[in-house]
């Protein structure tokens, strides 16, 4: 074990030796809990058949299929993102989906499934990106209509659009008058620091409209920055298996921290079992780079099976 806020050097792929290992560098109190609802230990079936980790079967291991299954709830649907699942009872204001399951079961089933968990997240010296085994993540459920549902978890979660935009002018063109009403209302010019801005998305109509102000070629490739950038895209990053680690109390015990509720992050946390592979900011709202794509996520409590799949090795 690399200390009391490292990672797990000593757990590389060691399927489910690793796994137990795992449960027994947990703090006493964790692993009495574990031992008590009988988690933690994932014990294969001769067959292949799929293996509940927990009591509930909120967590379970599909040999057969070489997948970690979850069953989550929705619950969230439009705000800025920290987490893709968040554990229950813990950051359901900016994850989508909950899950009420200790987060060291499903680090073991991964390590079951024989995936590397690497290192999470480094900001000092330098920001160092969250390394480990590359984890595909789909999302399946069934809608009000009774259709079965099943998509990448990057689908569910797009750029943050709800934000301003800014752009650098030193003066706005002499012919044009901002709209103060109305849909393009939302354009503003600060001269003292020599701004022009916009929240939010902008339509293509929205844009024709507020590039007709003026032939002021400055200002009509302002509108079209704003257009650009404004547009929704799919999140484009990956997770990988970061990890999490360790901290420890006042009384000598380790404790895992991704309890906390890191379990699927889309902003970069030291603390993230699962982390996205690129540079995502965790300090405030200002500055995190994703958003829940409302239109595209079934109601709040649906019910969703969060597969956890090792990504194919790249040739």
């Amino acid at each position: 074990m690399r200390g009391a806020s490292g990672g797990f050097s000593g757990l590389r792929a060691g399927g489910l030796v690793g796994a137990v290992m795992l449960v027994a560098c947990m703090s006493m109190a964790t692993a009495q809990h574990a031992k008590e609802k009988g988690e933690g230990e994932p014990k294969v079936a001769a067959d292949g058949k799929l293996v509940p980790l927990t009591k509930t079967g909120a967590v379970v291991l599909d040999p057969k299929g070489k997948k970690v299954l979850l069953k989550t709830k929705v619950v969230l649907r439009e705000g800025v993102l920290e987490m893709l699942v968040c554990k229950k009872q813990t950051k359901e204001h900016e994850a989508i989906l909950s899950i009420d399951a200790p987060a060291f079961v499903i680090h073991s089933g991964l390590l079951a499934l024989g995936l590397e968990p690497g290192s999470p997240v480094q900001f000092n010296p330098e920001y160092k990106a969250p390394s480990g085994a590359r984890v595909d993540i789909f999302l399946a459920w069934t809608d009000e209509k009774g259709k079965a549902n099943r998509v990448p978890a990057q689908d569910w979660i797009r750029n943050q659009v709800r934000r301003f935009y800014v752009v650098k002018m030193e003066r706005l063109p002499a012919d044009v008058k901002l709209p103060k009403e109305g849909k393009e209302s939302e354009i503003r010019y600060d001269s003292k620091h020599k701004e022009l801005s916009w929240y939010g998305p902008m339509t293509v109509a929205q844009r024709d409209r507020l590039q007709a102000l003026s032939a002021d070629k400055e200002f009509k490739k302002a509108i079209e920055t704003f257009y650009e950038k404004s547009q929704s895209k799919k999140m484009a990053a990956h997770w990988v298996f970061a990890g999490s680690g360790f901290f420890t109390d006042e009384d000598g015990q380790k404790h895992y921290q991704a309890e906390g509720g890191d379990v699927i992050c889309v902003a970069n946390f030291p603390t993230a079992m699962l982390d996205v592979d690129t540079q995502s900011s965790s300090t405030g709202e200002e500055n995190l780079l994703y958003e829940a794509w409302t239109e595209k996520i079934p109601p709040l409590g649906t019910e969703v099976t969060v597969e956890l799949v090792p990504a194919p090795a790249k040739k």
